[in-house]
């Protein structure tokens, strides 16, 4: 009896002293909390508006579509807390989970929408003024994640380097406009739009981003202090796009029209975190 014990107290020392010797087996799980960097490697397509048909002719006859050059959008950068976890399917496969605290962002704009024809002189909107920038004050991304990673190296390893591959889902909530952009779009944009439907009145002017899928690809490494504790860091990329829309809206609600930009954000993202095995 004494020397089983003896092995099991011996086998427990080198356990621990081998660090991550005894973690990181099929079965094992791995939380962990840390801080998300998110920078776009942005760019972004000119600003089209969409003019809603209109059951009358007036004057300014404006077109069914028209496109701004040199207009665009481009958005910040941002930082969050973020929480990933891990099952380890196999030895080296894990299923990991990716979600956190949904960053906020800056929206901003440049150039200027000008309608074609004479409503141009009435209503051009100038996106470069610092009074409308950034158009769009503060909005919410939710990307919660899903990916396959492989671990290098022996799962008895302290450190082991991974790549990994996955899929993500992207939308954004509480968009939050300029409200000097407001007005500017009311008195340029909105009242040319209002006048060419003959329907007068203050416009309203809200906003959207589309949802989309989008891959993701991951590559970073872990290293374990302890049998249960340990840090990683990350890089991941997500090619993400999606289609910002200004709606314009007549004073009875009629919609009037909605200028789209699609932007590619495009962003890399990094992560730096403390994780706990069990």
């Amino acid at each position: 009896m004494d020397k089983h014990i003896r092995a099991a107290a011996c086998a427990a020392s080198l356990c621990a002293f081998a660090g991550s010797a005894c973690a990181q087996h099929a079965g094992d799980n791995v939380v962990s909390l840390g801080w998300f960097h998110i920078m776009p490697q942005d760019s972004s397509t000119p600003m089209t508006t969409y003019v809603t048909p209109q059951p009358i002719d007036t004057p300014l006859r404006l077109p069914s579509s028209f496109t701004s050059q040199g207009t665009g959008l481009s958005t910040t950068s941002a930082d969050t807390l973020g929480l990933v976890i891990s099952h380890f399917v196999t030895d080296h496969i894990a299923l990991t989970t990716v979600a956190g605290v949904p960053p906020t962002f800056k929206l901003k704009g440049r150039g200027s929408i000008v309608p074609p024809g004479p409503a141009g002189a009435l209503g051009t909107e100038n996106l470069d003024d610092p009074a409308n920038e950034p158009i769009v004050k503060s909005v919410r991304q939710w990307s919660p994640a899903m990916m396959i990673q492989y671990y290098f190296n022996a799962p008895t390893s302290k450190f082991r380097p991974f790549v990994g591959v996955g899929v993500s889902y992207n939308f954004f909530t509480n968009i939050e406009l300029n409200p000097n952009f407001v007005t500017s779009t009311q008195n340029n944009l909105g009242s040319v739009l209002a006048a060419g439907a003959a329907r007068p009145g203050v416009t309203s002017v809200s906003a959207k981003a589309s949802p989309s899928w989008a891959p993701v690809f991951n590559a970073g490494a872990s290293y374990d202090f302890t049998d249960h504790w340990g840090v990683s860091a990350s890089l991941t990329y997500i090619p993400l796009k999606t289609r910002s829309t200004v709606y314009v809206r007549a004073a009875d609600g009629t919609l009037l029209g909605t200028t789209q930009a699609q932007l590619t954000a495009d962003p890399l993202i990094t992560y730096v975190a403390v994780s706990y095995k069990f």
